[in-house]
This record gives structure tokens, C-alpha cells and sequence, in this order.
């Protein structure tokens, strides 16, 4: 059989069947991401001529794939936040970003190192890669179209928490890396070039490059181009155009390019908050990103059949427990100290913290810039942690939230 056809094919029939994932969540409360692995799995199974899944092998492949997957993800989560940006109205999630993010770093780094043996490169970089909450994958946690909401306190959090820390887990990473690369070990020999370039500079370009050509394409969107009507504002594909560009232009200038996709579309979200058409916007982002996420997931559950999870072992796959039940969920409670919200609209947050792309997306990227010992072993690990996120919330989320919104949201 030719493996190019038959990939085509499956890819397809994937494809059209996410346009019936949102009722058959509605209806069966299973997520899309449940159903898209096991297809994987089984396709896999059935089929010998798809290309072998392997991370390892492909690394640029995945890189790529992944980084396109959250930048579209990025300006589709951003795109559809109703509550304008202030850092009052926003505290909840800016807590996320901070406190629980470090705290889960430094949490899987501690256990990683003193405790699974891994050496400080490797153990840091696991704690990277699994400190930012998934935006592509946690659609069911998240807030729902523009102007289509209730207000709701635990999916505005979660959605705004995924758009804005899946950039601040760069710094991170490229701590771990040097890490890796270093001859001496010594953090001394690059802290402060770290700190002042890898962590303020390429934040604060990428945060005010995003604010600027925002703010321009808001402009040129809503001012320039609706009055002279020079542009069909029902061209919503602008969105995903938009994120590519941004990204692109971001990083040319040396600043993290996912920090300014998000901040660019919150930018453009605000600036005509009624307008309708950031519903042609979201909904053309959001058809995109559904896309390359059924392919994503078909790959993943062909790597789990193909020895991804080789490495695991009882103790790999019990810190992927703890990480999940009690370092996130912990590390959240301990940032939502003094809040107003309920205990379980806390335990809400903490616990649906998805993992997914992005952490694939920096573990791929880490190990294409030095060698890490432990990159198999991290390769699992991670994997294991997304299926059993995927399993956990993909069955349970949708049951949650529901309970969540109709206890403690308001309509707008």
C-alpha cells in the first residue's frame, strides 16, 4: 500500500470527524482528546505503513508541528477572553503564572534530582516543560467563544493562566539548557547573562512587541479598514495570519514569540470588545488549531504503541502522579491564599491544569540545542504525564466545569 496515501486518508477522516467532537462531548461529557489518542493507538495497531512517531528521530518535525500548534492556540485563547486586561481584574491568573509556576518548577526539579537520580540538567528541564498549563488541549476547561460567556472565575483562570505561562516557561527551559551545556555545572558561569537577556530582555520584548503590532492591527482591523471598507470582515483566516507573522517577527527581534502572540490578541481583543468580529477571528483560529491538534493526538497515540513509554519506570510513573495530584493542585491552593474564591472553585483551578503540546513543544526544543543523559527517560516521562492528563481531565472536565458554572457563575 503507499504509506503517503494512506496517511492522507487517515489524516482526512480524522479531520472530519472534529466536526462532530463538540456534540459527542456535550452529549457523552468524554473529551476529544481522549478519543483522538485511543484512535491513535488503534490505527497504529492496524496499520504498518504510517510513518514511525518517534520524537527522537524527528525532533525538527516536532518542534515545528508542536510550535505551530500553540501559536495558533495562543491567538485563538486570547482572542476569546471578554474580560478586559487590568492587573487587578487579572490577579488570579498573574498569581498562576508566578507562584504556582515556580513552585511546580522547583517542586519536579527537587524530586527529579534528590530523589529519581537524574542529574540537575535533565531534572530542571522536566520541571520546565511541565510548568505551563496546556492551551491547546484544554479547550474544555476553557471560557467559550467571544461574547458568547458567563461569568465564570475557574475557566477565565485556566484560559488566561494557558495563554500567559505557556510563554514563561521559555526562561526556564533555556536555564536548564545551559545547564546541560556547561562545562563546569557551576550556575554561576551564566546566571546573570541568563537573567538579563533570557529572562528580562526576550519578556520584555516580547510583551511590547506584542502590545505594539496589536494595537496596529487592531487599528488598521477596526479603524482604517472597516470605515474604507478595504477588508471583508468576515475573513477571519486574518487570525491565524496575524499569530504567524507576530510570532515570526518576535523572535527575528529576539523576543519570545508565544508571550507575544497571546499579548497581541488580548491587545486586540480589548481594543473593540463588542465588535462581532472577533467571532469570525476566534472561530477561523479555532478550526485551524482543531486541525493540526487531531494530528497531534493521532501522532502521540501512535508513539505510545511505537515504545515512547520504554522508559518509564514505577518511580517516573509515580512522580507523574504526584505531580498531577498534589504538586499542582498545592502549588495552586498555596497561590490562591486571600482570594475570594470558593475552596472549590480553587481545587478547580489547581486540579485542571492540562498538560499537553506545549510541553512536548519544549522538550523537543531543549534537546535540539545540547545532549541531556536522562532525554529518553524524559521523553516518557513527559508522555506519561499528558496521557494521564489527557485521561484524567479529558473524562472528567467536562462533568466539572458544568457543576462549577452552575454553582458559581453569573451571566455577564
Amino acid at each position: 500500500m503507499d504509506s503517503y496515501i494512506i496517511t492522507l486518508t487517515v489524516i482526512g477522516i480524522a479531520v472530519l470527524g472534529m466536526a462532530w467532537m463538540p456534540s459527542f462531548t456535550k452529549q457523552t461529557g468524554i473529551s476529544d482528546s481522549v478519543v483522538y489518542v485511543v484512535l491513535g493507538v488503534i490505527v497504529y495497531q492496524l496499520l504498518d505503513v504510517l510513518p514511525i512517531p518517534n520524537p527522537v528521530i524527528f525532533n525538527v518535525q516536532t518542534i515545528h508541528l508542536t510550535e505551530m500548534v500553540v501559536v495558533i492556540s495562543l491567538m485563538g485563547t486570547g482572542l476569546k477572553i471578554d474580560k478586559p486586561f487590568s492587573f487587578k481584574s487579572w490577579a488570579i491568573p498573574f498569581r498562576m503564572l508566578t507562584i504556582t509556576m515556580v513552585l511546580c518548577i522547583a517542586s519536579v526539579t527537587f524530586i527529579a534530582y534528590y530523589f529519581l537520580r537524574f542529574d540537575l540538567a535533565s531534572a530542571l528541564l522536566l520541571g520546565s516543560v511541565l510548568a505551563p498549563t496546556d492551551p491547546v488541549l484544554a479547550a474544555d476547561v476553557q471560557v467559550g467563544p467571544p461574547m458568547e460567556q458567563v461569568r465564570d472565575e475557574v475557566r477565565f483562570s485556566l484560559t488566561a493562566e494557558a495563554g500567559m505561562n505557556d510563554g514563561m516557561a521559555f526562561p526556564f527551559t533555556w536555564l536548564a539548557i545551559f545547564l546541560a551545556g556547561s562545562a563546569t555545572g557551576d550556575f554561576r558561569e551564566f546566571t546573570w547573562e541568563w537573567f538579563r537577556v533570557d529572562f528580562a530582555f526576550k519578556i520584555i520584548v516580547g510583551t511590547g512587541l506584542g502590545l505594539l503590532l496589536g494595537r496596529i492591527l487592531a487599528y488598521i482591523i477596526f479603524n482604517f479598514s472597516e470605515k474604507r471598507k478595504s477588508i471583508d470582515l468576515n475573513d477571519g483566516f486574518i487570525a491565524v495570519a496575524a499569530a504567524l507573522a507576530i510570532f515570526g517577527i518576535v523572535e527575528l527581534l529576539g523576543g519570545y514569540g508565544f508571550i507575544a502572540v497571546f499579548v497581541a490578541a488580548v491587545t486586540m481583543r480589548n481594543y473593540e470588545l463588542n465588535h462581532q468580529f472577533h467571532k469570525d477571528l476566534h472561530s477561523f483560529s479555532d478550526q485551524t488549531e482543531r486541525i493540526l491538534v487531531a494530528i497531534v493526538l493521532l501522532i502521540f497515540g501512535g508513539s505510545l504503541v511505537h515504545g515512547i513509554l520504554d522508559h518509564l519506570t514505577w518511580q517516573y510513573a509515580l512522580l507523574s502522579l504526584f505531580f498531577l495530584l498534589i504538586i499542582r493542585p498545592v502549588s495552586s491552593l498555596i497561590a490562591l491564599i486571600g482570594t475570594n474564591l470558593h475552596f472549590k472553585e480553587r481545587m478547580g483551578i489547581g486540579f485542571y491544569g492540562i498538560r499537553g503540546v506545549g510541553s512536548f513543544y519544549y522538550l523537543a526544543f531543549a534537546l535540539s540545542k545540547e545532549p541531556f543523559l536522562m532525554d529518553k527517560e524524559l521523553w516518557s516521562t513527559v508522555s506519561f504525564i499528558v496521557l494521564l492528563s489527557v485521561a484524567m481531565h479529558g473524562l472528567t472536565a467536562t462533568h466539572v466545569m458544568s457543576s462549577l458554572e452552575k454553582k458559581f457563575s453569573k451571566s455577564v
